[in-house]
């Protein structure tokens, strides 16, 4: 019995100091990284909390772009798509909250909650309507719902694989997803996520060569630094809800969208997919369904085929007088 109470102790002494050591381990990196952690962009106050708008180039048009769900470093790892279009145009890039430099809000993550503070942190960094909108994944709900209720604000949708409004509010998440996304939140408050940088950031950033490697270190940082927080817990909690507010309006038949559907492999998921992109597109006035083969994060693989497709698209609406 002696034995096994010893064994039970170590066990016990082991479980709670693991997590220590990586806790440690990743306040003591934090510490170090300081100074990779300097903010890049324009700050902008709500309150207590700051929204983070990064801008570039110069043109008629403004194209915002938008970063998918868990893209801990927007500024970064959507390098390479946008300085394509600030060759000849104005870019933003909005940090959502918990999102790069942006604070963590630690609110409700509401869908006008967050289309009201992509609103103000462009109005405020001296970026006005209209803008192209370029959205990826699930931010694609933001900017339709934006160009529901603002279509005068919104000149296009460059819409980069995304979910669609009736897609998210059509998929029940289980007890089980729920219980996941918790616990993955709470890995990310130890610093586990130290210990698996593939999961943590897309090694495919860190492949190319459209970060210099001091940027590359720069991007891991804020990676490590805002992997998984409790903004972006909520944001994907909030999804079916938030997602029940743009489907509860008519779509923005008025603006003009390109969808750009990703696909490796057929299958029925992505024939599926692009079904659901055709038929809302078949809804708008003007719009535009492309298949790119290539990974979900299309704008990494694909950036010279999606400028090219979208200035091209963007200018034939022009052309038809929009």
């Amino acid at each position: 019995m002696k034995l096994w109470r010893k064994i039970i102790v170590i066990s016990l002494l082991v479980v709670l100091f693991i997590p220590l050591v990586i806790f440690s381990y990743h306040t003591y990196q934090l510490y170090r990284e300081r100074e990779l952690l300097e903010e890049v962009g324009n700050k902008v106050s709500f309150g207590k909390k700051h929204l983070n708008v990064y801008t570039e180039g110069k043109g008629e048009k403004t194209f915002v772009f938008m970063s998918g769900s868990g893209i801990a470093a927007p500024i970064w790892e959507l390098r390479g798509l946008y300085q394509r279009f600030s060759k000849d145009n104005k870019i933003a890039v909005v940090e959502r909250a918990g999102y790069g430099y942006s604070s963590i809000f630690e609110d409700r993550r509401d869908l006008d909650q967050i289309l009201e503070q992509s609103r103000k942190a462009l109005r405020k960094s001296g970026i006005k309507p209209p803008y192209v909108l370029v959205p990826h994944s699930i931010s694609g709900l933001e900017a339709i719902y934006w160009a529901q209720k603002y279509p005068n604000e919104v000149q296009a949708i460059i819409a980069l694989d995304i979910g669609l409004p009736e897609q998210y509010a059509t998929y029940k998440m289980k007890k089980a997803q729920r219980l996941q996304i918790a616990f993955m939140n709470g890995l990310t408050k130890l610093g586990l996520q130290r210990l698996f940088p593939s999961a943590t950031y897309d090694p495919e950033v860190i492949k190319q060569h459209f970060l210099t490697d001091k940027e590359k270190e720069r991007f891991k940082a804020i990676s490590y630094k805002q992997a998984f927080n409790n903004d972006i817990k909520q944001e994907l909690l909030k999804t079916e809800m938030n997602a029940k507010k743009s489907v509860s309006l008519p779509p923005p038949t008025e603006t003009p969208i390109l969808f750009f559907s990703a696909y490796t492999k057929e299958n029925k998921v992505t024939k599926k997919k692009e079904a659901d992109y055709q038929r809302y597109a078949k809804k708008l006035r003007n719009a535009k369904v492309e298949r790119v083969k290539g990974k979900h994060a299309i704008y990494l693989y694909k950036p010279s085929l999606i400028y090219k497709e979208a200035i091209a698209f963007i200018n034939e609406d022009v052309s038809k007088g929009r």
